[in-house]
């Protein structure tokens, strides 16, 4: 025998929720139906999966295993069922995307409506998270693309190109900078320089594509650097004369900076951008798709840039 499909969930969802009962909720049956699929697949494979103790649900290392071969056999179910029934008509019905923050509030904005117009069938669900969790929602089966920027670890995934993002220099509006219309990233290197949290990959993207390397922490000067939580924070604490960085074009053209006392400066590097792409997992029935969003997003006219402050 072989276990089946509801079996596999039940499993799932027990290693996500802990409890028998949160997650027989979950699932929508009784706690002693997913009591006897648990003890059912047990018998199937000949091994305990779960330790059932007062303080909850404690997989077993067979159940841990079981558990990251189930959510691949059933994200592979779930890529069957989306296949058929979107055969012949691509983007239509539910399609969960993920974006990261720095993109999600600067371009669904402008692709929202065109993709409303151009599949009128589609149901997107939308997750905004970091890059990390989206990409291991992805590889789970729990999202069904993402919106994400390169450079990244893409091991197991693919994707296809939306758009080149160039990173520009900003600093307070008195800044040195703001007499010139380019700037070089090492003129910077005397300033205290303030990122975004760590977990963000734009920070890491804004240092490998200036070609800075910051000595400690995250910062360039001798205090230790402050660090955002998110884009309007950064560029407020820029205003504020807190320090310099760096921010995406995609986001200054949509406004982030309107009315901020930030001078924002093109850089004088060849690599001082990121790129934007659309992910999905490597075998995919939804690659296609992913495919026909990222033409989409790519068809968008472009928003006007006015770095100059």
């Amino acid at each position: 025998m072989l276990p089946t499909l509801r079996q596999l969930q039940y499993l799932k969802l027990l290693s996500e929720h802990g409890s028998f009962s949160r997650a027989a909720e979950a699932c929508h049956v009784t706690q002693p139906t997913l009591s006897a699929g648990i003890q059912e697949l047990e018998k199937i494979l000949g091994s305990p999966v779960v330790d059932r103790a007062r303080s909850g649900v404690i997989l077993t290392a067979a159940g841990q295993e079981a558990v990251r071969r189930a959510e691949a056999i059933l994200a592979q179910a779930e890529d069957l069922v989306q296949a058929a029934r979107g055969a012949g008509q691509p983007l239509a019905g539910r399609f969960r995307l993920g974006v990261i923050p720095t993109v999600a509030p600067y371009l669904l904005p402008r692709a929202l409506p065109a993709l409303r117009d151009q599949f009128p069938k589609l149901k997107l669900y939308l997750r905004e998270d970091l890059t990390h969790r989206l990409i291991a929602s992805l590889k789970s089966g729990g999202l069904d693309a993402a919106l994400i920027a390169l450079p990244y670890d893409m091991t197991g995934l693919d994707w296809a190109h939306v758009e080149d993002d160039e990173l520009l220099a900003a600093a307070p509006a008195n800044h040195r900078m703001a007499a010139f219309d380019r700037v070089d990233p090492e003129s910077l290197r005397g300033d205290d320089m303030i990122l975004l949290e760590d977990g963000h990959c734009l920070r890491d993207h804004a240092l490998a594509a200036c070609g800075l390397e910051p000595p400690r922490g995250a910062g360039f000067g001798d205090e230790e650097s402050f660090a955002a939580t998110s884009l309007p924070t950064l560029v407020q604490m820029i205003g504020s004369g807190l320090g310099v960085s760096f921010l995406p074009s995609m986001a200054v053209a949509a406004g982030l900076a309107h009315n901020a006392q930030v001078t924002i400066r093109p850089l004088d590097s060849d690599q001082s951008s990121r790129e934007i792409v659309v992910a999905w997992r490597a075998g995919s029935s939804r690659g296609a798709e992913g495919r026909l969003l990222a033409q989409t997003l790519r068809d968008l006219p472009p928003a006007a840039l006015s770095p100059r402050h």
